[in-house]
This record gives C-alpha cells, sequence and structure tokens, in this order.
C-alpha cells in the first residue's frame, strides 16, 4: 500500500497555481508596500516565493496586522471561534481597502 505525501503543501497543486501570464514573477509592488499596525491585509500566497510562506489554510483569509518583526509582519487571522497569529512576509500579503 502507498501512502499519500503529508507534507507542508501537500494538496495544494491548484490552490497556489498562477496563472499562465503570472507564472514565475515576483510581484516587487507587493514587496516595496509599507504596512502599518491595524491595516487590513489579505493572505494571498506567492508560490514563487518559499520564504515566509504561511500554511495553505491562511490562502484568501483577511487578517489585521498586529506588529512588524524584521521584514515579516505579525498577522492576526479569524479562524472559527478563534484568532491565529500567522508570521507573514509583505510578498504574500495583498492590502484591503476600507
Amino acid at each position: 500500500m502507498v501512502r499519500s505525501s503529508s507534507g507542508y503543501r501537500a494538496g495544494t497543486r491548484h490552490l497556489m497555481k498562477k496563472g499562465h501570464r503570472e507564472s514565475g514573477k515576483i510581484g516587487l509592488s507587493r514587496v516595496l508596500h509599507g504596512y502599518r499596525v491595524n491595516d487590513k491585509v489579505c493572505i494571498t500566497i506567492d508560490s514563487a516565493v518559499h520564504k515566509g510562506m504561511p500554511h495553505r489554510r491562511f490562502q484568501g483569509k483577511v487578517g489585521v496586522i498586529r506588529m512588524k518583526r524584521g521584514r515579516s509582519y505579525l498577522v492576526d487571522v479569524p479562524v472559527g471561534n478563534s484568532t491565529k497569529s500567522v508570521l507573514v512576509r509583505p510578498e504574500h500579503l495583498k492590502s484591503v481597502g476600507g
């Protein structure tokens, strides 16, 4: 019997897939964007950048920035009845209007 993989990125073939125009590109404007505390951000995983990549369960979730830690940001994300703190680099964040 062959067991399927249960690694960190298991089951992400379609979840982290980019379109044919975006494949391989790294969004420079996302890297250079400065976020502030209490800004609302959407976690959108960029599969071209492996550093600071959050877990796939946070893909598409909206959270609030609590602090900056080095180059990364600590983001509070509501998951069910609790709130999780996720350390994410700016390549995987998008600002949410409002």
